[in-house]
């Protein structure tokens, strides 16, 4: 299916739903291509309200405040997955909302994200829906443990999830995440986490980003590298992927597509996101046009480029009051290209911003080489995870 909406005109206003980081990053995208923002949000001061034309205040589920915003704008998109989607339904109405309310109605239930995406034939870690004590005994019996075992919601970060080692530990884990149903997941053998940010136009026009390589800490993204050090016919397949689901949800919008390397060379994928995302921040500095840019051209019903990388990259996410400290070094380092966030309080766990760091077009040196290039700020990544089967 595709669209045939109007391209948006030069100083039409694209609203936000969210008011965080990708929401700040997709308003100044926007301004560079000649439109105005309005950010629906809870947070007059967060960082996407310190960059947009005009804010809305209020809950995401306040119908006042929905129609409002919905009536101020000319076209919706949100930054963020934990809102409702009867919400962006609502908003719909008025107007049209990019990607859809169907789409996050999906993304944002894990047991209704793989059910879609088995039946769309993308392959995925062994898994099994558990409702209660009885299913979860089975789904230890069928996946084997140890074995994840993950809300559906509100799973970001590392957040939502507990590794059950025993049969003994299954109850508790049980008990301990909540609300139900849960999701079990089998223990994957993979090599690396690799993702692909795929953007897709109302026209139906598909690009791919470059497939990147994902490094976490503690659950939380830590590293990217562009492009991923992997062999070219496992990245071909990766954007294969990414654009297949891109177009099974029939997508209008971005979307961050994260998958598993398995040892033995396959590929299966883990989640996806209908948004920007931290692993596609590396396009900010490495492609002519990033994520964001491509987003708000999708969302306006503008034509796509092809999603182009001109320099290799680094991306190194700058997460708490650690971090926080070395900001003066990366000011005074000519080889770190820093993007601050604006939040007020450095809290432990909470992005603030990231760095990138580019290298000439085919030349992403080895682990010394990018340690070299981060500085201080490769301390905590010295010896760091592959990932996180998060």
């Amino acid at each position: 299916m595709t669209h045939t909406h109007a391209a948006l005109a030069p100083n039409a206003v694209i609203g936000i739903v969210g008011g965080g980081q990708l929401g700040r990053m997709s308003a100044v995208a926007a301004s560079r291509l000649g439109f105005k923002t309005h950010i629906l949000t809870q947070d007059a001061h967060g960082p996407a309200a310190q960059v947009s034309s005009s804010v809305t205040l209020g809950a995401y589920d306040d119908p006042a405040a929905l129609d409002a915003f919905a009536k101020a704008v000319d076209v919706v998109t949100f930054e963020f997955e934990n809102i409702s989607a009867d919400a962006l339904d609502r908003l719909s109405k008025y107007c049209p909302v990019r990607p859809s309310g169907h789409i996050l109605r999906i993304s944002q239930d894990r047991l209704a994200e793989k059910t879609f995406l088995a039946s769309s034939g993308v392959p995925l870690a062994p898994w099994c829906a558990v409702t209660d004590r009885t299913t979860l005994h089975e789904a230890a019996q069928k996946l084997g443990l140890p074995l994840i075992l993950k809300t559906t919601r509100n799973g970001y970060d590392g957040k939502g999830q507990r590794r059950v080692y025993t049969e003994a530990e299954l109850d508790a884990a049980f008990e301990e995440l909540a609300p139900h149903p849960l999701v079990a997941e089998g223990m994957v053998d993979f090599a690396c986490e690799l993702s692909v940010m795929v953007v897709r136009g109302t026209d139906g026009t598909t690009r791919c980003f470059d497939t990147v390589l994902n490094h976490h800490w503690h659950g939380i993204l830590d590293l990217t590298l562009a492009p991923a050090p992997i062999a070219d016919v496992t990245a071909h397949e990766a954007g294969r992927l990414a654009a297949l689901i891109a177009e099974k949800f029939d997508l209008v919008g971005i979307m961050g597509v994260e998958m598993f390397l398995v040892r033995d060379g396959s590929l299966m994928v883990n989640e996806v996101a209908p948004r920007p995302h931290n692993s596609g921040h590396w396009t900010m500095d490495a492609c002519a046009q990033d994520q964001f840019d491509m987003h708000i051209r999708a969302v306006a019903g503008l034509p796509l480029p092809p999603a182009q990388r001109h320099s290799d990259a680094v991306m190194k996410n700058l997460v708490g009051p650690e971090d926080m400290a070395l900001w003066p070094a990366i000011l005074a380092n000519p080889g770190q290209i820093p993007h601050l966030y604006g939040k007020k309080e450095a809290r432990p766990g909470r992005k603030m911003g990231h760095v990138n760091i580019l290298f000439p077009y085919g030349s992403l040196p080895g682990e010394w080489g990018i340690q070299a290039a981060l500085g201080p700020l490769a301390t905590k990544c010295a010896a760091p995870p592959a990932t996180d089967q998060d």
